[in-house]
This record gives structure tokens, C-alpha cells and sequence, in this order.
């Protein structure tokens, strides 16, 4: 996304709030509505994704697998939002997961993201262990879950679309994901070994929709470089 238009896009969208509650001003905004959503972030790989026909559409499809291999075992796929980076933020989405069902069933959201090998994510599945239904840190190392297993994960279901929102704290390190407008988040962890990064979604190795992306934030900067690219 070219500088111009984030600037106009955050100023024309700032106080609205379709999605849950926020104090802070939005700073980016796609419905995934049509093809221009494809225009605005930056991919593991661009082959894995497309905006999606038929059923469930519009949004923006994760078909598969992605043939990335990252540097640290961690996911594959990534899409992020080109451009921006932020601190602080609420990062509010609707997700529909298209993968046969299974323990580690997901879909992620990614926030911190300073390289390939420095970032963090949200996993959302339905069975918990070390490896599932977890927030995770990437530091320069395989990915390391940052809470204990919890009892239960979430139900994905079979086409459906759920809304989910992280929130972000960097001054306290606190790091909550909230599921279908919930009000106590169903993953909540500390963290402060980032602060400024990218955000954006995907999945270790499974496929699903991204529709409704608002982004939240008291303050943003802007990001020319493309964090997979060597």
C-alpha cells in the first residue's frame, strides 16, 4: 500500500468502530470486498492465496500448504499488511477455517513482526498442547509457546465464520485474544521482547478466509521493506 493512501485511509476511517470497542484511531481497514485486498499485503507465498469465489466470498482465501520454508520451525503461510507497523493496537478480523478437522485445526494472526525470524503469533485450534491453541514467540529460534496448555481450544466448525480480536500492550507485555465478541479473552500471555512490528494472518499448513481486517493503534509508522524477502 503506498504511503498516501494509508495516511488518507486512517484519516478518513479514525473514530469509526464497527467491530467491538477501542480508544485508539483506525490505521488500516479491508473488507476484502474485491481484488485490490491482494494489493495491500506481503506473502510467504503469493501462490497460496486469492480472493475468494462461490460460497463464503468475498474474502481473501489461504488455499494451502505454502511451499515457504522459514528459517526456525514456526508457520509457513503468512500474509501481512504491507506498510505499517505498530506498538499498541486492537486487530479485529473475521476468520473461517477450511481444513479438514483435526487437533491442530488453525488459523494464526501474526503481530511484532521485525524479520522472518523475529516476530510473534496466535494459534487457534481446537486441541491445546505445547504446539496448539497457543501465542507463540519466533526469536531468531524454533517458536516457543509462551503459556501453559489450557483445558479446552475453540471450535472452528464447518463453514463458519468467526470473529476474533487481539489486543495488544506493549508497556505491560500483555497479549489477549478474544473469540466470537467474547468478553474474556480465550488466550491471554506476556511478552515484551518486540514492540514495533508488522501484523497480518495465515496458518502453519492449513487454508482459510480473511474478511472485515480493522486496525487499531495510537500511533503507526510506515515499513518499505518486504520481511521474507533475503
Amino acid at each position: 500500500m503506498r504511503r498516501l493512501q494509508l495516511l488518507a485511509l486512517s484519516l478518513l476511517s479514525a473514530g469509526c468502530a464497527p467491530f467491538g470497542t477501542s480508544a485508539f484511531p483506525v490505521v488500516y481497514e479491508q473488507p476484502c470486498a474485491d481484488a485490490s485486498c491482494l494489493e495491500d499485503f506481503v506473502f510467504t507465498d503469493r501462490s497460496k492465496w486469492r480472493m475468494r469465489e462461490g460460497a463464503h466470498a468475498p474474502a481473501l482465501e489461504l488455499v494451502g500448504k505454502s511451499a515457504y520454508r522459514p528459517p526456525h520451525r514456526s508457520p509457513l503461510s503468512i500474509a501481512l499488511i504491507e506498510g505499517v507497523e505498530v506498538q499498541d493496537f486492537d486487530l479485529d478480523a473475521d476468520l473461517l477455517q477450511t481444513g479438514r478437522n483435526y487437533g491442530h485445526r488453525d488459523l494464526c494472526l501474526f503481530f511484532g513482526v521485525q524479520s522472518k525470524s523475529r516476530f510473534y503469533y496466535t494459534h487457534l485450534a481446537t486441541s491445546p498442547d505445547p504446539n496448539a491453541h497457543n501465542v507463540f514467540v519466533v526469536n531468531d529460534a524454533p517458536r516457543t509457546n509462551l503459556i501453559a496448555p489450557l483445558a479446552q481450544g475453540i471450535d472452528w466448525g464447518r463453514d463458519e465464520w468467526h470473529h476474533v480480536r487481539v489486543e495488544r500492550r506493549v508497556a505491560d507485555g500483555t497479549i489477549k485474544v478474544f473469540w466470537d465478541h467474547g468478553t474474556e479473552p480465550v488466550l491471554v500471555a506476556e511478552d515484551r521482547t518486540f514492540d514495533w512490528g508488522r501484523v497480518g494472518f495465515g496458518s502453519f499448513d492449513d487454508s482459510g478466509l480473511v474478511r472485515n481486517i480493522v486496525l487499531r493503534a495510537p500511533r503507526h509508522r510506515f515499513a518499505e521493506d518486504d520481511p521474507f524477502r533475503d
